[in-house]
């Protein structure tokens, strides 16, 4: 039997080349121009597979996507998007498109994406016996638990607050896992079993905002060509989670403000009145009380929010937690490719140690991803690592250098720049514990295994205990 494929594309001419192309290697080809002609092609076809460019006259492919996975979940959805589309390509991707073509369109490509798709999923298909659907949002990541004391605090905090039904701001850098972070307070909370709905305040489209807040009903703005239910209604039951809130208009703050209070909503076009039961977690990567003092965030709002907050950490106040998680995302690294990579020199390991890593735990996610691609031993070398960390550190031990320099002027010769070499390093390991022991020099000189003289004779020749 042939698969049936759908295309939806308001080029005409691109829909007729990928008709004759999909037809010549042996499918059933459905061809439309508008999403309007889509949704009643749909009521009276069953689809393999729909190929949908992202922008059409009368709606989106977003639009297209979850309109298919609520109505026919075992139909599949490629986005054909262009060059500036393709962040938005990836987030469809987390939606439940199975993947997406990058104009400008190659036959070959196209080809092998609609195979590799419709492979993929007789295979699912096959392993479960029933019809296909996309993974469920209770499919949650595996938590890693970290050993230093801001993660033992991190986590206190979580399984205190996790089974109340108090609203949560959650404080961190960009990077840090706050989604992470509010979907284990799901997890172990008493609404686990309902559904947890993340929406990124930060991509909102400011027309369409109420929309994916709400709702809409079919035909109640231009473009509305179906019903569809809002973030807020999806939560029903469960938890939302809006991520970085403070991106949000002052006049979407307004209209956040009224259904968080009444815990009511109308979708769009309709007057029925919508019940919420719901917990609210937002994240910020900004501190929200600089905003309501700027005026860009609303107080009312803010306290609405803000019945209990946690502060996420960054990677660099939890250092004893890099090797940690590297190991733990090696491990799913190894799973995902199939490869049985045991460690990292110790060369990568220092260079993880020292690294600042401006990108959080997202950052050494990907890295490990990344250099596990490209390793074909057991063992993770210095080769494989980016270069943003080779530069990170080399600038890190330039400053170390000039701020050294001025303590040994004059010394030419090899004998005294080893000499030179080693106290700084001496210097630079004392001054590390120093910062660990919050500048404590008893702590620091059992620590380091020196008498205390010693240790404020080095302290006054380098003026460490000026430092912060």
């Amino acid at each position: 039997m042939k698969n049936k494929i759908l295309i939806i594309d308001d080029e005409i001419n691109i829909g007729l080349l990928l008709t004759k192309f999909l037809i010549k290697n042996r499918f059933e080809v459905f061809t439309t121009t508008t999403g309007a002609s889509a949704l009643e092609i749909l009521e009276r076809e069953k689809f393999d597979l729909i190929l949908c460019d992202y922008r059409l006259d009368d709606t989106d492919g977003k639009e297209i996507l979850i309109y298919t996975k609520e109505n026919y979940p075992s139909t599949g959805v490629i986005i054909i998007t262009g060059y500036s589309d393709i962040k938005l390509a990836v987030e469809l991707i987390k939606l439940g498109a199975c993947d997406y073509i990058v104009k400008p369109l190659y036959p070959d490509e196209i080809l092998n994406t609609i195979n590799k798709v419709l492979e993929s999923r007789k295979i699912l298909k096959k392993q479960s016996n029933i019809a296909v659907t996309e993974p469920q949002a209770a499919n949650y990541p595996k938590y890693i638990e970290g050993k230093s004391k801001v993660s033992l605090n991190l986590l206190e905090q979580v399984n205190l607050v996790a089974p109340t039904n108090y609203s949560i701001i959650l404080n961190g850098k960009s990077g840090t896992g706050k989604e992470c972070v509010a979907k284990i307070i799901h997890q172990n909370s008493l609404r686990k079993n309902a559904p947890f709905v993340a929406m990124d305040c930060g991509s909102l489209n400011k027309e369409l905002a109420v929309s994916e807040f709400f709702g809409h009903e079919k035909g109640s703005f231009t473009g509305a060509i179906f019903t569809k239910i809002g973030h807020f209604e999806q939560a029903n039951g469960g938890t939302l989670f809006l991520d970085e809130v403070a991106n949000l208009s002052y006049e979407l703050q307004a209209i956040l403000l009224r259904a968080v209070q009444e815990r009511k909503i109308r979708r769009i076009g309709s007057t029925k009145e919508i019940e919420l039961d719901m917990r609210i977690i937002v994240a910020t990567n900004e501190n929200l009380e600089d905003c309501i003092k700027k005026g860009t965030f609303r107080e009312d709002l803010y306290h609405r929010f803000n019945e209990f907050s946690i502060n996420i950490p960054s990677l660099s106040e939890r250092k004893e937690d890099i090797l940690l998680f590297a190991n733990a995302f090696l491990a799913e690294a190894n799973e995902e490719l199939n490869k049985s990579i045991t460690s990292f020199s110790k060369d990568v390991r220092n260079r993880f140690l020292n690294y600042s890593w401006p990108g959080n735990v997202r950052e050494l996610k990907n890295v490990i991803k990344r250099i596990a691609l490209l390793t074909n031993g057991n063992q993770i070398e210095t080769k494989v690592l980016p270069p943003e960390i080779e530069k990170n550190i080399l600038a890190k031990n330039q400053v170390f250098e000039k701020k050294f320099s001025g303590l040994f002027p004059g010394q030419k010769n090899s004998a005294r720049q080893l000499r030179k070499t080693t106290e700084e390093a001496e210097y630079a390991a004392i001054l590390t514990v120093l910062k660990e022991v919050n500048f404590n020099k008893s702590k620091a000189a059992k620590i380091l295994k020196i008498d205390r003289k010693t240790l404020y004779n080095k302290i006054n020749m380098l003026k460490l205990d000026k430092e912060e």
